[in-house]
């Protein structure tokens, strides 16, 4: 069938995702329980690709550091949509992952965050190739790696490398069904290490303490105040150092997320942790370093963007009410970069990044049905100007 003469009606394609959404559910079962914590996402990766090649997707390949791509082939003339999915996870190797089916609930560790999101990406390709709907412009989809944590985007920073010149618009699939995010949070995270030369905590007493020191600038940062427009956060996440209860501690170290949804405010956010750590240090005669462990951009398109357009009608079409908001997801690195991307979600659930996470799998068959209604919609938008 062809979009441009005679476009499946939302309802049509809800009765087609319903029909095999027991199939969607059982891929989404399959993803949850391959373990791919952020850099060792490889057996995920492989599968995925076979997957792809299965499904067939022309030209499936997967790079170096473990993205997969394939393509559905336009027949001309319409514009190049790049349609990601990530499929590294929070959790180490060793958690636990086996999906637990509780009606027409999934709990699991990366069910929703962001397995679901993966399974309905290779669903829609093969919606598209088995009902034949031929598109005018190119589709690439790709399941990308290091979304999470201190992957830094590194996944969709490669693949916007790769596909730049030919990608009109993106649309990453994450969160829930019903987002919009057409904001990326930009953010900067560092390790702050602080070293003395330590002692016994008798004999040494009064020597500088890495700890002590450590925790005076967790303590002046806590204090810092930020704008709540634009929105500007920070956090320490993890503490680790010393050697025993009665060792002076020679090192200590912190991991900071500094985040805004302004660049020039971040950077002032920035200068004030900087300052604080290098007056702190001086004070207590302790060396301390800031190493930059990710760097996320920050990027958005107006409210009234014709791809912002296209996500509302398709949610009005489907019944499903559009929630706007900024994130931070692998739209960051388009949107910088100038190519309008919206991130959008495939079901409902909760308890993201914790070990009961969990999914509904009914909203499912309307998720996969807005992903394809999406892809269709988007052919009838301008190639981006370069």
């Amino acid at each position: 069938m062809n979009p441009q003469t005679d476009t499946p009606t939302a309802r049509n394609l809800v009765e087609r995702a319903q029909s095999i959404l027991p199939e969607l559910i059982q891929e989404v079962i399959t993803i949850c329980e391959i373990p791919a914590p952020t850099f060792s996402e490889g057996r995920r990766s492989e599968y995925v690709q076979e997957r792809m090649s299965g499904l067939g997707l022309a030209d499936v390949s997967m790079d170096a550091i473990g993205n997969v791509s394939g393509r559905i082939r336009g027949t001309g003339g319409g514009p190049t949509v790049l349609l990601a999915a990530h499929i590294d996870t929070v959790f180490p190797i060793e958690t636990n992952i086996r999906v637990k089916t509780d009606g027409e609930i999934l709990r699991a560790p990366s069910v929703g965050d962001n397995s679901a999101s993966v399974a309905t990406m290779l669903y829609t390709a093969r919606i598209l190739l088995e009902d034949r709907i031929s598109l005018p412009g190119d589709v690439i989809f790709t399941a990308t790696v290091g979304e999470e944590g201190l992957g830094n985007l590194r996944g969709i920073r490669a693949i916007i490398e790769r596909y730049r010149s030919e990608v009109d618009y993106v649309l990453p699939l994450d969160g829930s069904l019903g987002s919009m995010v057409r904001q990326g949070v930009g953010s900067r995270r560092f390790r702050l290490t602080v070293a003395s030369e330590g002692g016994h905590s008798w004999g040494a007493f009064g020597a500088p303490s890495a700890i002590h020191s450590l925790s005076r600038m967790i303590a002046q940062i806590s204090d810092i105040r930020v704008p709540a427009n634009p929105k500007t956060t920070f956090n320490v996440g993890t503490i680790t150092g010393g050697t025993s209860v009665n060792t002076i501690a020679a090192r200590a170290e912190a991991v900071i997320d500094l985040r805004s949804l302004d660049l020039d405010e971040l950077r002032r956010l920035e200068e004030r942790v900087r300052r604080i750590v290098s007056d702190l240090a001086r004070q207590s005669g302790v060396e301390a370093n800031l190493e930059l462990l990710g760097d996320r951009p920050a990027g958005i398109i107006p409210e009234e963007h014709p791809l912002c357009a296209v996500v509302r009608r398709v949610h009005y079409q489907l019944g499903i009410q559009t929630r706007s908001y900024p994130s931070s997801t692998d739209g960051n690195v388009p949107l910088a970069l100038g190519i309008p991307a919206v991130t959008v979600g495939v079901t409902l659930g909760g308890n993201g990044h914790r070990l009961d996470e969990y999914i509904h799998t009914t909203p499912l068959a309307k998720g996969l049905a807005q992903v394809v209604l999406l892809l269709i919609a988007a052919q009838r938008l301008p190639a981006r100007v370069r």
